[in-house]
């Protein structure tokens, strides 16, 4: 009797064991389910992790927009202090959560110079070799700074099979410059001629997309041959809205800020892919540039037959978010902070 008490009690201990793991692990991310519209059945996973542009703040907005207003289940991984579970953008070095990529029907990704441990890189190479669809934002065109081991090609300066690492290869464009003035000069957005009947531009016209964030230079021929760009970054003399354009040939011609293309794996297979070096958490404060990437999302996916005319792009609860800057973000967050009530 005592054996099987015994016994009992080791199994008891063991499931409260296993169910304090799996709690302590589930606060290092956050998901966002049980809503309806056209993405139901969809799961997006969102990848923060950068020292600047505050990813941390400005995926889990889109994650509630993709959500509630669309019916997507996302998750939202970050960046996070291995002791104190705190999301820690200037760690570059643990990125919890990775494998909802394993029943991921989209990733987004807003990295900058990850220097991810194997078994973390594995899942975002398992995902990428499927050939499944990416969107890449802002920081993603350099998104990895490991240089060496199994997945060098990631590197953003990697001279291997994929030269220019994830961001050339996959996305378009490695990290090149800043063509507009930083921290000075904002972001309009332009659309392509070409793209005008895109998709992915559906209820968005010209100066509708705008970020305080600045143009990103591009290899233009180079970025030409391999993608289709989706809007150009019209240069502004200032960081509001209605500031004019920068005359000059900053603006001659404008750089693309968003573009498709397709990157094919190791594995043969391909994938869809969006990119905008657009993005931070200020620039998704214009309804213009939230509903660029929710249009997005659903193009990527293969949805793109039920982007609404207009898309509802209404911000989810509070979003104050703060200005970018290097060591500017908000201490003592959890990812469990960005929860949302249905």
């Amino acid at each position: 009797m005592r054996q099987a008490r015994k016994v009992c009690f080791a199994v008891l201990a063991t499931f409260v064991a296993m169910a304090t793991t799996d709690s302590k692990a589930e606060d290092l991310w956050v998901v966002y389910d049980g809503f309806d519209g056209p993405g139901k059945g969809k799961h997006v996973v969102l990848i923060a992790g950068d020292e600047e542009y505050r990813s941390e703040e400005a995926l889990p907005q889109l994650g509630k927009i993709l959500a509630k207003h669309h019916g997507f289940k996302c998750t939202v991984v970050f960046s996070v202090d291995e002791k104190t579970g705190l999301i820690n953008p200037d760690n570059r070095k643990n990125i919890p959560g990775l494998g909802a990529l394993k029943t991921a029907d989209l990733m987004i990704i807003a990295t900058r110079f990850r220097e991810l441990p194997d078994e973390q890189m594995k899942h975002i190479d398992d995902y990428v070799q499927a050939g499944k669809p990416i969107i890449g934002v802002r920081t993603a065109t350099h998104a990895f700074n490991k240089n060496s081991g199994k997945y060098k090609n990631y590197h953003w300066r990697s001279n291997g099979e994929w030269k220019g690492g994830f961001g050339e290869y996959v996305l378009g464009e490695t990290w090149i410059s800043h063509h507009g003035g930083h921290g000075s000069e904002a972001t309009r957005g332009i659309i392509a001629k070409e793209a005008k009947d895109h998709p992915i531009l559906r209820g968005i016209k010209d100066g509708d997309i705008f970020g305080p964030t600045d143009v990103y230079g591009v290899k233009l021929k180079q970025l030409l041959a391999k993608s289709k760009p989706l809007v150009l970054g019209q240069v502004v003399k200032g960081m509001k809205f209605g500031d004019p354009p920068r005359e000059g040939k900053k603006n001659d011609p404008m750089m693309p800020v968003a573009w498709t293309k397709t990157y094919k794996a190791q594995s043969g297979k391909s994938g869809r892919v969006f990119t905008t070096t657009m993005g931070s958490s200020t620039d998704l404060l214009y309804e213009g540039t939230r509903r660029l990437l929710v249009n997005a999302s659903y193009w990527a996916v293969g949805l793109e037959g039920k982007i609404p005319e207009k898309s509802k792009v209404d911000v989810v609860g509070k979003f104050e978010t703060l200005p970018f800057k290097f060591g500017g973000y908000k201490r003592g967050v959890k990812p469990s902070d960005h929860a949302m009530k249905k």
